[in-house]
């Protein structure tokens, strides 16, 4: 993807990081050593941080959109339905959460709740980030 810009930004602004690896505009990205971020390589990961606003090389500085608040426009592994929640799967997509909103929220793998249906190919789906 390029250039990614969230659907609702509720006035938040991107932060600059380092990454670790080459990433991909548009896709979620998680806290991946000192200072480092990379796609969310885990399922269900803990350290998410939010989404690449561009494309960058592996050692170069990204913008990152945050999550929390953020409406996303989000590519997922798999079907995902309109109010189900959102965790993160390999290579900073997205999949539903495999228990409930409320247990992967007390885990901390939750970064939102789907507000479409995922659709089209790629899977796109817009996501209301955690709170």
């Amino acid at each position: 993807m390029a250039d990614y810009t969230p659907v609702y930004a509720n006035g938040a602004k991107p932060f600059t990081a380092t990454t670790s690896a080459a990433v991909t505009g548009g896709r979620v990205l998680a806290a991946s050593g000192n200072g480092t971020v990379a796609h969310a390589g885990t399922p269900a990961s803990t350290v998410a941080c939010g989404v690449a606003a561009h494309d960058a090389a592996s050692g170069a500085k990204v913008s990152v959109w945050p999550l929390e608040g953020v409406v996303h426009e989000l590519e997922a592994a798999s079907a995902i339905n309109a109010l189900a929640g959102v965790q993160t799967q390999a290579n900073g997509q997205v999949e539903t959460v495999t228990t409930s909103i409320a247990a992967g929220s007390a885990a901390g793998t939750l970064i939102g709740t789907a507000l479409t249906t995922a659709a089209g190919s790629p899977l796109k789906l817009r996501v209301q980030g955690r709170r």
